[in-house]
């Protein structure tokens, strides 16, 4: 029994796999404490009397919410002494080029908490410098003082010799804070982003940390796990005192990694920095498994929940980047290739100073929610602009477990459009109608969620038109159509139970350990490559490496307890030209100049075979796979008969009336065929069918909308 659960702003949902089948199941996120949701979730749908111990598949946001909110832990520094302001300085890149005013952030460890450490490091791994005894004495007893809370370990050129690291962890650990060390998490060039990746490790440890622990020790509760079996007082003893009943001390917990697989609680607490955005990459895997079952390979998921909207571009296998972002904090972990805006069903509506209406990133979340859900809320929300214009029936969300206050939100927007300005004036948005309002609302919207796929898609050389959109989330599927629409995309899929689809893409994720080392290897022959004695001893040479990383990648998982089985070994080179500042990464074969060639081609527009390579990390993913389930396939028929029509009620598209069916997914069978204007309900999220769009059920039971020629 596997459960998965992805924690959002407004829902927690759960999807859980038994014998194959599959329950679904969304209840309010808790943001003071995020177990009590879990729990609340994973309790409903495994259900009292349950003898089988289920296993946990948990994406977080606790990552990602502490830095983005600055809550994180008070965290000591220990660098090469002369690089302690390197955290502060940074690179000199300016996210607004033109503006004299720009403030920055502080950073995350106060100028007080940083030490530099009497310690040198050549760049080819020599040791020039060791702490000495009264030196490592020093730093000890200066970050005891501190009464910091975890502390960050990082040295020029570890990567190429972890001596000193090593020397100055092993006197800081009888201190008992969590340390993070840069040749542990990140054994790679580029001081400042291996830096600010070790430091926002150091920085989420200890919440992240007590979250699991709380997370393991209420799970252990609820799953009876630890408890003393009948039989007596001795034997009960006999049977405490075994290696067996030590193993089950622990819930059988897994986190989500951005990079689209899942680790143990346990390397997730010593590596938070690995699952910053762990949620979205499970609606990226599910969306790849979908795809590739169906036979597509071109595919654009599109994520829309409660407080923001993640989209990610899929030419094939699923893409990782090491150059991503956070409150705009480097983080140079592997992490899938997923763009965020912050546009989601709570986002909420304001007017600036010019009168304009602007949507989001600020959200209603959990609590209070939007203005339908009647618990406190006051500020109309994307949500309640689609109830407004008929879109979404109040007596069927979430099933008809949750009816919507349409009353509070016609009475919200009209306060809306009454309220003056701090000056006394009405707004000038009291010219508008409450559906007129409305419509304003989902335009912005589609507006800034149209700009996020044209990111992903044609400001890096694709073609939308060649590509499906995935379309998961609570709210996705009120803005598909429209998005694809603007963008020429060639269909919609909806797949089935769309509002925790990325709980159920937590559920398919594979094992997965990552490794990496900078080697910074020149490669003197640049054209095509021969088998020559000099690059038959740097591929041996590479093969010695990979297989040393290989080995420490199975040793750690070994040392994780991760279940036996095959192994998938993935290799990868990033290659430059000697002199660029930045690589691409490509397959590790004997012929990896070629590749590297036509993948320069492919991204900048020309090759240069003459000019000579250099090998810069070498990486390697160690990858388990985990029970997958089958896709339901039904027998298409004609268009079904009885059950379809919950409804027809007044919706309002392009600022016209249109008298709408509203039809029941549960009762859709393969084959069933209807145009829009239409609006599907089920109990996960509500599916828009606009003028204009021809929506059909497949035989896997997914919704294909395309549209249709006039």
């Amino acid at each position: 029994m596997r459960i998965g659960v992805d924690t959002g702003g407004t829902f927690t949902d759960c999807v859980i796999l038994k014998d194959s089948r599959i329950e679904i199941l969304k209840v309010f996120s808790t943001p003071e404490d995020a177990t009590e949701g879990i729990l609340e979730g994973v309790r409903r749908l495994v259900g009292h009397g349950q003898r089988r111990r289920p296993t946990l598949i948990h994406g977080t946001t606790v990552g990602t919410n502490s830095v983005l909110e600055r809550r994180g832990a008070l965290v000591a520094l220990v660098t090469t002494a002369g690089f302690e302001d390197l955290i502060e300085i940074g690179r000199q890149n300016r996210p607004r080029l033109y503006d004299l005013n720009v403030r920055r952030d502080p950073a995350l460890v106060p100028r007080a908490l940083r030490w530099g450490a009497k310690e040198r490091t050549a760049a080819d791994g020599k040791i020039l410098t060791r702490p000495d005894a009264a030196e490592l004495a020093r730093l000890r007893r200066a970050v005891k003082r501190s009464r910091a809370e975890s502390v960050a370990i990082c040295f020029l050129f570890s990567f190429a010799n972890s001596a000193n690291e090593r020397a100055v962890a092993r006197a800081l650990r009888d201190l008992g804070l969590p340390l993070s060390v840069s040749h542990v998490i990140l054994p790679e060039f580029r001081e400042y982003e291996r830096l600010s990746t070790v430091v926002i490790n150091a920085f989420l440890a200890p919440r992240l940390g007590q979250y699991l622990d709380r997370l393991d020790r209420e799970a252990k509760r609820w799953f009876g796990i630890g408890r003393p079996p009948a039989g007596g007082k001795q034997q009960n003893a006999r049977l405490q005192n075994t290696k067996l009943q030590k193993k089950k001390r622990s819930a059988p917990i897994f986190i989500m990694q951005s990079s689209g697989g899942i680790t143990t609680a346990a390397r997730a607490a010593r590596e938070p920095v690995r699952t910053i955005l762990s949620g979205p990459a499970g609606g990226v895997v599910a969306t790849r498994w979908l795809a590739d079952r169906l036979g597509i390979r071109r595919v654009i998921s599109f994520d829309m929940g409660g407080t923001s909207t993640d989209v990610c571009l899929l030419d094939g296998p699923a893409r990782t980047t090491h150059e991503t972002t956070l409150g705009g904090l480097p983080v140079a972990v592997p992490v899938l290739d997923v763009h965020s805006v912050g546009a989601g069903g709570g986002s909420l509506a304001r007017l600036d100073a010019g009168g304009a209406l602007r949507v989001g990133p600020e959200s209603s979340g959990a609590v209070p929610g939007p203005i339908c859900y009647g618990r406190g809320g006051t500020q109309p929300a994307v949500t309640d602009a689609h109830l407004l214009l008929g879109r979404l029936d109040p007596e069927y969300f979430l099933g008809g477990e949750f009816p919507l206050d349409a009353q509070a939100t016609q009475k919200g927007f009209e306060k809306f459009l009454r309220d003056r300005d701090g000056a006394g004036k009405v707004r000038r948005a009291s010219r508008m109608t409450p559906l007129e309002l409305a419509q304003g609302i989902v335009d912005v919207s589609n507006a800034t969620m149209e700009k996020a796929l044209r990111v992903i898609s044609i400001e890096r050389g694709h073609d939308p038109r060649e590509f499906s959109l995935v379309c998961y989330g609570g709210a996705g599927g009120l803005h598909a159509a429209e998005l694809a629409r603007s963008l020429g995309l060639e269909r919609v899929l909806v797949p089935q139970n769309p509002g925790t689809f990325s709980a159920m893409g937590i559920l398919l994720s594979d094992i997965v350990k990552d490794l990496s080392q900078s080697v910074l290897l020149p490669v003197a022959f640049a054209g095509k490559q021969t088998r020559s004695s000099r690059s038959q001893k740097l591929f041996e040479k590479l093969e010695r490496r990979f297989a040393r990383l290989e080995q420490a990648a199975r040793a750690e998982l070994r040392r994780d307890q991760m279940p036996g089985g095959p192994v998938k070994v993935e290799r990868r080179l990033d290659i430059r030209y000697a002199g660029q500042s930045y690589e691409l990464s490509v397959p590790f074969t004997r012929r990896f100049g070629e590749l590297f060639h036509r993948e320069h081609e492919k991204a900048y527009g020309y090759r240069d075979t003459a000019r000579p390579l250099e090998i810069v990390n070498l990486r390697i993913r160690l990858v388990i796979p985990t029970p997958k389930p089958r896709l339901q396939q039904g027998r298409v028929a004609g268009n079904a008969g009885g059950g379809l029509l919950v409804k027809k009620k007044a919706a309002w598209f392009g600022g016209r009336r249109h008298r709408t069916p509203f039809y029941n997914r549960d009762a859709l069978r393969p084959g069933a065929r209807f145009r829009g204007p239409a609006v599907v309900v089920e109990y996960s999220s509500t599916i828009v069918v606009p003028p204009g769009f021809v929506c059909r059920v497949d035989e896997y039971h997914n919704l294909v909308l395309t549209q249709h020629a006039r």
